[in-house]
């Protein structure tokens, strides 16, 4: 049995299964990792300091498999942005066939991709956000749950809502992200209306992830009360591990501080710190609740396998086993 779905098809990948961008680890060996056993992964665009870097990146990335693999570019405000037309331009000159777009509206960066026969899956975290994304010709939506590492979005609404009342509106494949981590994840996501899932913190837990082996025995020994939600309060939520920096965030914020007093605590170098060292306090770090559902940490190409395999089971044993045609009284 295989899982054919919207997502599959158009994306021309053989599982419904994508890794998505990850800062500090979106890089080749678990990207490579993944599209070697049929799901998506993608390269994280600004993981890479220069935009020469992330065409060495993909191109090592290329050396490590033949498969299909995007690369995600994050754009979101800041006093100095990264040349972000820079790190586009390579993405085309790479001959880059899937990215995906997160953070500010896809509208100016669409054009040139799809003038250059690129695919663009645009991750939103609201079903308006998704129908405006439709609306301006992406070619799949990845919709956010609140369960979700890094910005879930100021509407709080979890997968179990959102993926339906999403599907309702959404005609492109659209895959679920926020939450999922096994078969059960996966088998759920089709039966609320997804073409698929994106696993962030599921993926990092694997043997390719480049993150210090500290955090992902951190993520295996943790539960799903192991995050905070930071930056409420300035109305740019995030969620990320629980440790001794993400506390004193939220204190100091949850207390009437502003971002000037937390800036330093939240400085993306001392969250690398935490991924390149293993100090589990060096820095914030991001993780989903779906920490509760991560007990070990296979080889991609195993996880991969596991999932879709229990995934068919459960569809054709479990779930068919509950369909009577027989008529009852």
């Amino acid at each position: 049995m295989t899982l054919i779905t919207k997502f599959t098809e158009v994306f021309d990948i053989e599982h419904p299964i994508a890794q998505g961008g990850m800062q500090w680890v979106g890089r080749a060996e678990l990207v490579a990792a993944v599209a070697n056993s049929g799901a998506l992964g993608f390269l994280t665009a600004l993981t890479q300091p220069t935009p020469k870097d992330l065409a060495n990146e993909i191109a090592k990335t290329r050396d490590l498999t033949n498969k299909p693999f995007g690369v995600n570019l994050t754009i979101l405000p800041a006093i100095n942005p990264p040349p972000y037309d820079e790190y586009r331009q390579v993405i085309v000159d790479a001959g880059i066939k899937i990215v995906e777009t997160a953070g500010s509206n896809p509208a100016p960066h669409l054009p040139i991709f799809h003038d250059n026969g690129i695919k663009v899956l645009h991750k939103c975290t609201s079903v308006r956000h998704a129908i405006k994304a439709q609306t301006l010709g992406v070619d799949g939506i990845s919709i956010d749950g609140f369960e979700c590492a890094g910005h879930p979005g100021e509407d709080d609404i979890p997968g179990l809502v959102l993926i339906p009342a999403a599907a309702k509106e959404i005609e492109i494949p659209m895959i679920a992200s926020g939450g999922f981590a096994d078969a059960r994840g996966l088998v759920a996501a089709l039966a609320l209306g997804a073409d698929g899932i994106n696993m962030g913190s599921r993926f990092m837990c694997t043997v390719e992830s480049c993150i210090h082996q500290n955090v992902k025995q951190a993520i295996v020994d943790g539960d799903e009360r192991g995050t905070e939600l930071i930056f409420r309060s300035l109305h740019n939520t995030a969620r990320v591990a629980s440790n001794a920096v993400s506390r004193e965030v939220v204190e100091i914020l949850d207390g009437g501080g502003q971002f000037d007093e937390v800036k330093d605590l939240v400085a993306g170098t001392r969250g690398r710190r935490v991924f390149d060292e293993g100090d589990l306090d060096a820095g914030i770090w991001s993780v989903g609740t779906v920490m509760g559902l991560i007990h070990d940490i296979p080889t991609v190409g195993d996880l991969v396998s596991r999932i879709v395999n229990e995934a068919e089971d459960i569809i054709t044993g479990r779930l068919a086993g509950m369909v009577r045609t027989d008529a009852r009284a």
